[in-house]
This record gives C-alpha cells, structure tokens and sequence, in this order.
C-alpha cells in the first residue's frame, strides 16, 4: 500500500518526495498498528493521516482542539477535492444537518471534531453505525496535565476509542516532552505501540533573544525591513496589545489587534483578515494562532516574554511552516520574569510546582551563551549534535568583535563590593555614574571611592554589562531581590588573574539578511520577485472569489518555483512543489497563461531542462559547489565574495563538504588565516590537546587571545589536515 500512498502524495498533494518518518508513519498506520507521532509545527504531521484516510475505505475521525484549525483544514482538504467535514458549533443548524446527512451516506472519508462534540451521546450514536478505519488525536499534548495546553475532556478520549476497536489509533503533537509523551501513551494505552519522534530542530528559523530596552522603537526598527511580511506580535496582557497596535497602525502598518476582551466576532474577522493576507501583522495575547496553519507567516515577535519553553516553542511554530528563512525575536527584561513570577506565586502545590519548573527552565534558555538549540532541544529530550547552528543570535555573536572589557569589569565589580551586594545593576550604574538619585544620597554611595569613575559608558551600557558578567558566571542575581552577588570567577577578575572579554550590545533588533547565508536554495535566492508579485496578486483576487486563505491555492513555496523554473506547459506545471493533477486542472491554466505572457514580455527563457530533472537544490549543493571550487583553487574571500557571503558562511560549508568524506586543500585555508605562523601553531597544539570541535573549549584554552572569526579558519584547517 506504500505505493500507493507514495502516487496519492504525487498525484493529489503535488509532493515528489516524504519528508522525514512520514513514510515510516504511514506504513504503520496502513498496517493498522496505532502509533504515537512527535513532529514539529510544520514538519507535515496532517499527511501522515490525510493520506491513510484516501487509502481505507471507511472513515477517518480527526480530534482537534480548535474550530478555526478544523475549518483551515477541510478547506485545504476540499481543494484537492477530498470530502471531509467537521461538526461543531460555528455551523448553522441546516450545515450541520447538512454534514450528518452526508455522513450517513457515506459521502465523506474525514470528520474532524472537537473532543465536547465527540464525548456527546448523539455523536457516539452517529458514529455506531460508521466503519471508522483510523482514529486521529491531533493536538495529543492536552491529554497530559504536565502540558502546556491542557484539555480534561481529551482525557476522556479513550473512553471513547472503545466504540471503534478495529480502528487504528493515532496520536500526534509538535510540542512534547519525555514525562508528556508518556503520559499520553499511558491514558491513551498505547504502552505497545510504536512512538515516531522527528527532531525539534526547525532549521530554518532564526532564533535570537534581545534585551529589551524601549521595545516600541525596537519592534519599529523590526518591522522597518519587513515590509509587506506576514508576523505575529506576542504581547503579556490585553492593554499591551492594544497599546502596541495604537503606535504601529500610527506608523503606516497593516495591522490588527487580538485578545480575549474582544467580542468574538471581531476576533473572528481579525483573524481571517490575517489568513486571507488582508492584513500583514497581528498584535495578540497568546489566545492567539494555536488554529492557524498559514505557511508564510515571515516572523513571530515576542514583546513580552513566554511564560514556558513550551508556548514559546509552540509559538514560534507558526512562523516558516512553508520551510522558507522565518526570524523569531523575543525582547527579554527581568521586569518581564517577575510579572510571571507574579501570577506563579498564586497557585498552590502540584500546580504551582510545575510552573516553576517552567519558568527555570525558560530562564536557561533566555540567558544561555551557547547556541539557543542546544537548551531548546534538550528540554524536549534531544540532544542537538552540532556545536553551533548558524541560526541563532549567539552562533552569530562569536564572529562579533570580541571586546575586553577587564577594566569596566573590575570597576563594576568593585561597586558591588563596595554596595555590599545588596544592590541590582540598575543602582550600581547610578553609582559609577555620579548620579544624585535619592537612593543613592539615603545609603551614602556618594561617599563610596567608586562613585562617580564611569562616566566614559552611558547608564545602558553599563546594565548591559552588568548582565553580561551574570551570563558569564562571574555574577549571580538573587531570584527576590535582583542583587547582584559575586561568584569564584569575580574574585580572580578584581585581583587581576583574569581579563574580561565579551560581546557587550545585544540590543541590535534588527536580524539582517546580511549577516550569514541562511537561505536554503538557489530558488529562494533567485526566483523572478515581479512574477512572483504578480502570481500573488492573481492568487488573492482567486482566493477571494472563492472565500478562501490564498496559501489554500498554491503556498509561497510553490509560487516562488513557478518564477524560478518559468514553467510553459502542463508537464513543466506538474513538476513544480505543490501543484498536484488536482490543482493543475483547477489553476493551471490561468497561472501559466500569466507565466508565458511574462516570460513573452520581458524575453525570459524557460528553466526547462533543469525543471524536466528537477530536484529542489538544498544548501547541500550550495556546499559541494563551493569545495569543488575551492579545490579548484578559488580563494576563500573569493567565494564569499561571489555568493554575497560573508566568510563565515563560506568556512561552514566547506566545513560540510569535508564533513560528507571530501578532502579539501589545506594551504587554501591557512591563507585565509592572518594569525602569525607561531600562533597557528599554538593554536593547532591546543586542538591537539582539547579537540577541535568544541571551539568555546579552545577559546578559553588560549586565553579568549584568539578570536572565534579565526578559530572557525584553524578549526577547518585542523580537521582537514588530519583527515589526511
């Protein structure tokens, strides 16, 4: 049957290929074996029970949580002229009679229902008489009491599964942890079965943490270079919310507010505004987007911070589902941890426990120096196995000019000292600054010997550092209070054995495009941006004749293909990601009537040779060209410069490109160096003792005297001189 399952992803879904464990689930599924499903938010988790559901020849059942989750999707669905359904409140009584009828008549292979509906005694009567082949639990992590969403009715689900024991039963999620995942298996008895765990690394967001110091101006600066991009605000509370809308739709943007002090029906049409690409931007409180799948959603913004690994995970989901470059920006304040700590303090027991333990766990995540993967990963039990991603503001931060800041450090140090510790960061820049704030006149810090010999740094730049040093190590900060109390490591600095360096200003916002190659093929760098403008606009005025989102139609990715390959006919059309015999016959023509004229006036060739054979090109093949042509003898500045890429990005794919078993030249790479030959020595001796891989390791080794941007050259060249 996996054949035939592979000719319905072709045919109907317009896919050349599963993504990662799809096939493996589905075999099991079409084996009738019930399996639990962990596959993050956009790693396509819908096709592992839409395609079994065209396969059996009785029903498929879909639980899920939302109505608009459940509306988006029989959309979708009945784009590819697949009949399902859903039952729940938002249909008039004749629709929902409409949809029994149907159902009774065996018109229908999906239904999908909210567990209420489904735990209702006229629903379980409706569906005795139903051959149900597959029981799905969308959104499987309510079931636990340890999850961030949690449903008492999905607890009762199993009670129900009983009515269909010749269904197979499946379980999916995107967010969960180890004690989650079992708990699911436990309630839902599926202790036997075999459980389907994809990586929780979505490669294609950037993932970066700003301190948070006048956040309007930031989201500002923010939104100034994504101009017509699909986002998402998170914001604390309502007032926020509205607060923020006020200044952005001040500013020109298309913008519209979410929150539960809304009615209902202007929630409902701010949130169709935004699917249906009306509107580019939404301000919410997280009641918003759990239902959303809109794929080009270009970023998700967090105003305020999260308050769990979880929602923030769950969250940042919605941003990059088509598999596009997405950027996620959080703006983190202790003022912000306390606000939490807040409402965390009135619970009680259990309750009160498991938030605590969420909130730690946030808490290492914001203030790591490492790549944001590795925390993120673990809390969800994987372990991320590369010392950096590429993608997050600290693997950039490393190839930052590296500052020593021992002098600052010891001042700063030394007023904490002398404040006795009892103090935050925000005093101890009011002190070294000379300040005559009450505070600081009633201890009689204007007397201190450290008062007054900062003046060469602003106020900001010394709370930065102050946050710096606890990131560091070399300061702790009482939970209640907010002082700042030295460590070990603050000793040695104030007598002098250590020096200080670091990347002081982490409040840059603004994620730029030029700061590393992170784009994932040669489509998404060079597709035809006026096609694709004008394919968008024929996409939206389709949409709305229909009343329908316009990803519903053909997603960004695919669109980008039509003005990258310049399709001229059906056979060239059917090759594209995304458009199946289905949607060809419905859109086809249209779409590639614009595309011929386009390619007509503006006298543009067909891509056709490389369409007939194609294959997506990944940044895999971007990395074979580049050692290929290093090899070749092209300098390294060279192909940084030819790609438009700094040479960070050129040393990480070629890093790859020996990774995969090729050899690379060694003398290319020691001239990309400018450290002495002395110090390339040192350097390689240090690797020879610590290893090369873990570069903070060798950093520090050599007494943080040789910047990252440096290390990562001696690091290829290290690893390619003994592969020889």
């Amino acid at each position: 049957m996996i054949k035939e399952a592979r000719k319905k992803l072709n045919n109907v879904f317009g896919y050349e290929t599963f993504r990662p464990l799809q096939e493996d689930v589905i075999t099991q599924v079409l084996n009738k074996e019930d399996a639990l499903v962990i596959m993050p938010t956009g790693g396509g988790k819908s096709l592992c029970y839409q395609i079994p559901a065209l396969l059996f020849d009785g029903l498929t059942i879909v639980v899920s949580p939302l109505i608009s989750l459940m509306k988006d999707q029989v959309e979708q669905l009945r784009q590819f002229n697949i009949p399902a359904i859903y039952l729940n409140s938002s249909l008039t009584p004749e629709q929902y009679q409409d949809n029994v009828a149907r159902l009774k008549r065996g018109e229908v292979k999906m239904l999908y229902l909210a567990p209420e509906t489904l735990l209702m005694p006229q629903t379980r009567e409706l569906l005795s008489n139903q051959q149900v082949d597959l029981f799905t639990i969308d959104e499987a992590h309510c079931i636990s009491e340890w999850g961030h969403d949690f449903r008492p009715e999905y607890r009762q689900l199993n009670e129900v599964r009983s009515d269909f024991p010749d269904a197979t039963c499946l379980a999916l999620t995107a967010t969960a942890t180890p004690r989650v995942r079992q708990d699911i298996k436990d309630i839902l008895e599926l202790d036997d079965s075999e459980t389907f765990l994809a990586s929780f690394d979505r490669k294609n967001l950037f993932l970066k943490v700003a301190d948070k110091d006048n956040p309007v101006e930031q989201t500002l600066d923010f939104l100034y270079t994504r101009k017509k991009q699909s986002g998402i605000i998170y914001c604390f509370s309502r007032k926020q919310v509205e607060e923020l809308y006020v200044e952005l739709k001040k500013e020109g943007h298309s913008v519209k507010p979410y929150h539960a002090g809304l009615s209902k029906k202007v929630r409902a049409r701010n949130q169709e505004l935004f699917i249906r690409d009306d509107i580019s931007i939404i301000v919410a409180t997280i009641a918003f987007g759990m239902g959303i799948d809109k794929p080009n959603v270009r970023f998700v913004m967090h105003y305020d911070m999260p308050k769990n690994i979880e929602s923030y995970y769950q969250q940042i989901g919605r941003a990059g589902r088509d598999g596009l470059r997405s950027d996620c920006l959080l703006l983190y304040s202790r003022s912000d941890k306390q606000k939490i700590q807040y409402f965390i303090n009135q619970k009680e027991g259990q309750e009160k426990k498991v938030a605590e333990k969420h909130l730690k766990d946030l808490m290492k995540f914001l203030e790591t120096d490492e790549c944001r993967r590795k925390p993120l990963m673990k809390y969800f039990g994987e372990t991320y196995p590369n010392d950096e991603c590429g993608m997050c503001d600290n693997c950039l931060s490393v190839d930052a000019e590296v500052e020593d800041l021992t002098v600052q450090s010891q001042k700063f140090l030394s007023c904490i000292a002398r404040t006795d510790q009892k103090f935050g960061a925000y005093h101890i820049a009011d002190v070294l600054r000379g300040s005559k704030a009450k505070k600081v006149i009633e201890n009689g810090h204007d007397q201190l010997s450290t008062y007054d010999i900062g003046n060469e740094w602003a106020k900001e730049q010394w709370i930065l550092l102050g946050r710096m040093l606890v990131r560091q190590n070399y300061l702790s900060r009482d939970e209640k209070h907010g002082s700042l109390q030295f460590t070990e490591q603050a000793k040695a600095v104030l007598n002098g054995q250590e020096n200080v360096f670091g990347v002081l200003d982490r409040t840059d916002t603004v994620i730029g495009d030029e700061a590393i190659d992170r784009t994932s093929s040669d489509v998404e760098n060079n597709y035809d941006r006026d096609l694709f403008e004008q394919l968008r606009e024929r996409r939206k005025e389709m949409a709305d004749q229909q009343g329908i989102p316009p990803y519903v139609i053909f997603p960004d990715t695919t669109l980008m293909e039509m003005a990258y390959y310049f399709p001229r006919d059906k056979e060239d059309l059917l090759a594209i990601y995304g458009v199946g015999s289905v949607k060809q016959k419905k859109y086809g023509k249209d779409f590639l009537k614009m595309i011929r004229t386009y390619c007509d006036e503006n006298e543009v060739e067909s891509r056709r040779k490389s369409l007939k054979k194609k294959k997506k090109k990944s940044s895999g093949e971007t990395f074979e060209q580049m050692g290929e042509a290093f090899n070749e003898g092209q300098s390294i500045d060279h192909l940084a410069e030819e790609h438009g890429v700094k040479q960070v990005t050129v040393i990480k794919h070629l890093k790859t490109y020996l990774e995969e078993g090729n050899d690379l030249r060694t003398e290319g790479i020691a001239a990309a160096s400018s450290l002495s030959v002395r110090k390339r020595d040192e350097v390689m001796e240090v690797m020879d003792d610590v290893g090369a891989r873990m570069l903070r390791i060798v950093y520090n080794k050599l007494d943080k005297s040789v910047g990252y941007s440096e290390l990562r050259v001696m690091q290829l060249y290290y690893m390619a001189q003994n592969k020889k």
